[in-house]
């Protein structure tokens, strides 16, 4: 074991956690607010908006993430229309490409916890908003999102660690974050094993800090259940 090949790798490696975590960050908020709107969708009993939010689901949730990735960044510039779009501006840049790819995939999972939660909120609840006069709208704003949130965010945890995990997937593409960085080393060292425990190493740190994160909106948002 080259500890100092670990040593020296570090520093490389700590310089794509920034990188990594733009990937994350963005992918996770614009894939939570596709979320929404497609659980929304699922639930709102308009037979062609949950068939499309259904189909979308069960296409991103039934591929693997790697193979959105290259559709996305490799097949879509096969098309002379997409190339000759305003959108090729967007498409043609690798980071543009996986913040796509993770969000759509990331959407159609968070989709489906989402519902599930929305599906969790007692009835009694609902008509207990009804019978304040408020509005599906109002009902759904103030009362039954928040309650399905609380209820959904111990698996949303879940898929926020998995995010911090499938980005390592950007190194495909010639994105240098952790994993991109951990490839050029390793090829320049022929020491997979130093340079990946590194590298694995502030994964760690990252999921650990997005546990203690979820633990606390937790206690925040349930503080009757951790009373002594």
């Amino acid at each position: 074991m080259n500890l100092q090949l670990m040593w020296e790798s570090a520093p490389r490696l700590l310089g794509g956690t920034a990188l990594t975590v733009q990937l994350v960050l963005l992918s996770l908020l614009l894939g939570f607010v596709l979320a929404i709107a497609i659980a929304l969708m699922r639930l709102s009993g308009i037979r062609t908006l949950s068939s499309f939010a259904s189909a979308y689901v069960f296409v991103f949730r039934g591929t693997p993430l790697l193979v959105q990735i290259f559709l996305i960044y490799f097949g879509l510039a096969q098309f002379e229309a997409v190339r000759e779009s305003i959108a090729w501006i967007v498409l043609r840049e690798p980071f543009w490409a996986a913040i796509i790819a993770l969000t759509l995939n990331t959407g159609a999972y968070t989709s489906e916890i989402f519902r599930g939660g929305i599906q969790a909120v007692p009835y009694g609840e609902i008509e207990a908003a009804k019978a304040c006069g408020m509005s599906r709208l109002m009902s759904y704003r103030r009362i039954i999102l928040p309650l399905a949130l609380r209820q959904a965010l111990p698996a949303y945890g879940n898929e926020m660690i998995l995010m911090v995990k499938a980005s390592s997937l950007a190194s495909t593409i010639t994105l240098l974050e952790i994993t991109g960085i951990a490839r050029s080393i390793i090829a320049r060292t022929y020491s997979p094993v130093e340079v990946f425990i590194v590298a694995g190493v502030i994964y760690l740190a990252i999921n650990f800090a997005i546990t203690l994160f979820v633990q606390r909106m937790e206690h925040r948002l349930t503080p009757y259940l951790h009373r002594a």
